[in-house]
């Protein structure tokens, strides 16, 4: 009786819950949904056949290429990277181990801008590996290896932060009794591991596969801006921009919308499934 009459005090008022509900609604309208028609409306202003000859161009096509293989490239990377670091951080103790956790937010609290320009400041023609790189023929800025590095720096929490919070809620339990029963250490991260942290780790590659695609910062530092080589869809999209080929610039922004809807949606389906495992981990602990 008590708990019924605490609960219906601490009920919220209709209007203050549809108040608040209103209010988030028309945030998310003015700053998402709004912007994001927008962009549709103007790439398609003038015509499928307009949209359709400003994705087609070389330079275009080159972005997009570019753009995807550095995903392909960033995302295995920060997925095996993601585990081992979730897997140490979770399961041993060892001196620096809050260190480690804080430096894994770093990329959250340093500036793209300032990423690439560490890099510069490593790999340039006055770098701390300048004369290295000199000897041996290696370009790694304005090249593309300086935006995939680029890229994984900003990209690389995403798997690790993902991970951690599911591990530690779930425990070693079932670790510990794989390796009682004789599993050796591989036999046991892929019968017993994996399979607990599955949904979570491809929500991680999901969010980390979405700031790959649409990096912007640290790329065009390091890029240099050469059309059809190291310019990335971003980067395009600024170009055709600042050029006031507006048209051009919409029509190769809303593919970049596309790729953004697509991995929301992926994005609402993960959730489902990552929390479902969640609730049947809660429930055999």
């Amino acid at each position: 009786m008590a708990d019924t009459q605490s609960a219906h005090g601490l009920q919220t008022p209709p209007w203050l819950r549809w108040t608040l509900i209103g209010s988030a609604v028309l945030v998310m309208a003015l700053l998402v949904v709004l912007p994001l028609l927008m962009v549709l409306v103007s790439a398609f202003g003038k015509g499928f056949a307009t949209w359709w000859a400003a994705l087609v161009t070389p330079d275009a096509i080159s972005a997009l290429k570019l753009t995807l293989l550095t995903a392909a490239i960033v995302i295995p990377v920060n997925a095996v990277f993601g585990v081992f670091a979730a897997w140490s951080l979770t399961r041993f103790e060892f001196p620096g181990k809050r260190a480690l956790l804080a430096l894994v937010d770093l990329p959250f609290a340093v500036s793209p801008v300032v990423a690439g320009l560490c890099l510069v400041l490593l790999f340039g023609s006055q770098g701390w590996f300048a004369d290295f790189l000199r000897e041996h023929e290696i370009k790694i800025l304005f090249a593309r290896p300086g935006i995939v590095l680029a890229t994984l720096f900003i990209t690389f929490p995403f798997v690790v932060r993902e991970l951690v919070p599911l591990m530690q809620q779930q425990g070693s339990e079932e670790e510990v009794v794989a390796r009682s029963l004789g599993a050796n250490a591989w036999t046991m991260f892929f019968r017993v591991t994996l399979p607990n942290i599955k949904w979570g780790l491809l929500y991680g590659v999901l969010l980390c596969g979405a700031r790959a695609m649409g990096e912007f910062g640290a790329v065009s530092v390091v890029s240099g801006h050469i059309r059809g080589l190291t310019n990335t869809l971003p980067l395009h999209i600024e170009i055709l921009y600042n050029e006031f080929d507006s048209t051009a610039a919409f029509a190769v922004s809303s593919l970049l919308a596309g790729l953004a809807l697509v991995t929301l949606l992926l994005k609402f389906w993960l959730e489902a499934r990552h929390a479902d495992g969640l609730a049947k981990s809660h429930r055999r602990h």
